[in-house]
């Protein structure tokens, strides 16, 4: 028997093409679940024209895309449980029914993995969706490991019980569709991509993305972590210039300014950075096997540099901007493993 299909589409201040995007879904014998994100007064009209072909879930108020999705996939699990396949869709038209139909079969052959519908941004592409995509792009693939063509594409197909867990990513707004990217990544499930055709209306003139304010909450935690890098930097800069300038001895001085820097450094990033509220003891004992492992890198690498003629401050610097995304990515994935959050505890006093 074949699973039921269906199709979230989360809308905020939807146009007209939202009725056209649930008609033509719900004609290809999809359950549409439209979830109103706090709209405005004036765009009730639009979803009254839905409710016909699609089940309407309204916030309250605007609580974000990310939100949106989440309480469309507790309503899908709810009502069909675990036992369908699910595609998130974009209430702007920006996807053709034809392709929404092709990345749920390829997610109804592969059920362990999240299919992308991942565009080619060739022609006439707004600079800033090609811009943006192509730095999320970068940097998801420097902090995961994982190559994926299109990061921010709202076309996603899974099964029912990869739902379940995207239930339990954190994240509210348009950071969360990254987050679920980064987080399945980190657990190893496959991230397929089938290609879709890129589609802008009136360029991309209905998105409620802020390039800016929407762009630092999904680089977030990546500029935290940047920031307390820094500091250490600071820190273990410092006392190596100090401990040379008394010793002469730039290995013990990179050694002991290391042991200093090290103790600020998880401090900043177990509390500010990766949110960490495993047990000290758990995260500490990785974080000092990480530390050691990253110092003999630093330690090598750094003898190396100064026996080549470097600096020693000339090179202390180079091999600290070397193993910045070595030292992200390790911390990232073993030392703060961040716990699940629960989606009933974050949706606390809202009434949806």
């Amino acid at each position: 028997m074949r699973e039921t299909r269906i199709a979230v589409i989360p809308a905020y201040d939807p146009d007209a093409e939202l009725v056209h995007v649930a008609q033509s879904l719900a004609c290809e014998g999809f359950e549409v679940v439209v979830v109103d994100d706090g709209s405005c007064t004036e765009a009730r009209a639009v979803f009254d024209r839905v409710r016909h072909c699609a089940t309407l879930l309204a916030h309250e108020d605007n609580l974000g895309k990310g939100a949106a999705i989440k309480t469309g996939l507790r309503h899908v699990l709810s009502t069909y449980g675990e036992d369908c396949i699910v595609a998130t869709v974009d209430a702007d038209g920006q996807h053709d029914t034809a392709d929404v139909v092709r990345v749920c079969d390829d997610a109804r052959r592969h059920p362990e993995s999240l299919v992308l519908g991942s565009r080619a941004f060739e022609g006439d592409v707004p600079a800033r969706s090609k811009l943006g995509n192509g730095a999320t792009r970068i940097v998801f693939r420097l902090v995961s490991g994982v190559s994926v063509r299109d990061t921010q594409t709202g076309l996603r197909a899974f099964s029912g019980s990869l739902a379940a867990r995207m239930l339990e990513i954190g994240g509210m707004r348009y950071e969360y569709e990254m987050n679920v990217l980064m987080e399945f990544a980190r657990a190893s499930v496959p991230l397929r991509e089938v290609d879709v055709s890129t589609i802008y209306i009136n360029g991309n003139a209905a998105s409620h993305f802020n390039p800016v304010k929407d762009s630092v909450r999904i680089y977030r935690e990546i500029l935290k972590f940047s920031a307390s890098s820094f500091a250490s930097f600071i820190i273990d800069y410092a006392l190596f210039c100090a401990i040379l300038a008394l010793t002469g001895s730039s290995i013990g001085a990179n050694v002991g300014a290391r042991m200093v820097s090290a103790a600020a450094n998880y401090s900043l990033n177990r509390t500010m950075v990766f949110g960490n509220s495993a047990p000290v003891a758990q995260s500490l004992a990785r974080y000092v096997a990480l530390a050691a492992f990253m110092l003999a890198c630093n330690t090598v690498a750094l003898g190396a540099l100064v026996t080549l003629g470097a600096h020693p401050l000339a090179a202390k610097v180079c091999v600290e901007i070397a193993l910045f995304a070595i030292s992200y990515f390790a911390q990232r994935l073993f030392v703060f493993g961040k716990e699940k959050t629960d989606y009933e505890t974050a949706y606390l006093g809202n009434r949806v």
